[in-house]
């Protein structure tokens, strides 16, 4: 039976330029690695994600492909890509999953924890 496993990894940035806390609006990049940690070839299909702000609002996206790719991934291999968000508040997170598919047409899903949308200044 295949060992159908993704990991990923995921790095935050602010977007200043995309900023405009005067209107409520705090703008993020975060660049994603998905490494196909299995022993067989998968293809990433489409994600989903839930995007919530400290005030409660809560954004979900849901679609296909990531930044207009759906990668088919060998073991070991990485697929690496940048996006954005933008909330209301100065700090939020971001959790979601991507649908995938074995090379049998076997579909499961990859999960990406939760993570912190906010400025490296604003932790303590």
């Amino acid at each position: 039976m295949a060992h159908l496993e993704i990991t990923c990894s995921v790095q935050v940035a602010a977007l200043p330029e995309q900023t405009d806390p005067e209107r409520g609006l705090h703008a993020y990049s975060y660049t994603i690695t998905i490494t196909n940690a299995g022993d067989t070839p998968a293809q990433l299909i489409g994600r989903e994600w839930t995007i919530t702000d400290t005030a409660g609002a809560v954004q979900e996206v849901r679609g296909l492909a990531v930044v207009g790719h759906q990668p088919l991934l060998q073991p070991g291999e990485t697929f690496r890509y940048s996006s954005w968000a933008q909330i209301a508040t100065p700090q939020g997170t971001m959790r979601g999953r991507y649908l995938c598919v074995s090379e049998d047409a076997e579909v499961f899903y990859a999960d990406v924890p939760e993570f912190l949308l906010a400025e490296a200044s604003q932790l303590h």
